[in-house]
């Protein structure tokens, strides 16, 4: 494996502003420091304040939501921080038992995932509005492809893998929306997450497609086993997790192999 792959840009980062050997475990807290969200201006001096409006920005809106009763000290955190999602952007429902919309799913699922990251509750709520705002403006159209994309690249890694695939009717009914719109959250563990989620935020979602590839090339066996696409995708939305670190290293490496050392490929 290439150094570069088993990097991140929190590590660039950090060693950019003079920061060199710093823990990694200190997880995605480390966007708050880097303009690829746009939580903080790319000015140091100015962070601590704008910092301080940030959380001053989610007391009000958590205040506010209480005033209205959508939470309250019982409601769990992350529908806390999709109740408050709503709101700054306009798609708070108008009562709270109404039903979730699929994107409301979505939400919850990469919250879940961010809060055993991240634990300041401010940070957290922060980086996760984020995320999502470059999942739905930045990516917006690059998602829907990544389904074909990933039959593209399955079928130069293993095309008797993919054949099998399609002789069971299996293509069309396999998890894109937990791959690619959940970006893996609920089915990878987080220390495997949050190397995918790095390479997302530094600006490629393609590298979802060659998690999704890997995942089909290193379950071969059991898939190949399996003659039904319900059994398939079953199987597929609950994979083991002990194989998940490897499978994200040599996804990165799949990554390189078809598009060169990529920085910023959509």
């Amino acid at each position: 494996m290439t150094e570069d792959s088993q990097r991140n840009f929190r590590s660039v980062y950090y060693e950019k502003v003079g920061f060199r050997g710093v823990e990694e475990k200190k997880s995605l807290e480390i966007l708050l420091k880097d303009d690829r969200l746009g939580i903080l201006p790319p000015h140091h001096e100015s962070h601590a304040q704008v910092m301080m409006y940030r959380k001053e920005q989610y007391s009000d809106v958590l205040h506010a939501l209480r005033v209205v009763r959508f939470v309250s000290d019982a409601t769990p955190q992350v529908e806390v921080y999709l109740r408050m999602y709503q709101l700054e952007s306009g798609k708070l429902p108008r009562s709270p038992s109404f039903p979730r919309e699929p994107e409301d799913e979505v939400f919850l699922a990469i919250a879940k995932a961010m809060e055993e990251m991240v634990e300041d509750s401010v940070d957290c709520y922060w980086i996760i509005r984020c995320f999502v705002n470059q999942l739905n403006s930045k990516y917006r159209d690059s998602l829907p492809q990544l389904p074909k994309a990933f039959e593209q690249y399955l079928n130069l890694e293993d095309s008797r893998l993919l054949s099998h695939l399609k002789t069971c009717s299996a293509v069309s009914k396999l998890p894109y929306d937990l791959w690619f719109k959940r970006c893996f959250a609920g089915c990878l563990p987080e220390s495997s997450l949050q190397r995918v989620w790095d390479k997302v935020v530094s600006g490629s979602c393609k590298i979802l497609v060659f998690v999704a590839v890997e995942i089909l090339l290193t379950f071969k066996i059991k898939v190949m086993a399996l003659n039904s696409a319900e059994k398939i995708t079953k199987f597929l939305e609950n994979i083991p997790q002990d194989s998940s670190d490897a499978i994200v290293s040599k996804a990165i490496d799949l990554w390189h192999k078809h598009c060169g050392t990529p920085v910023h490929s959509a």
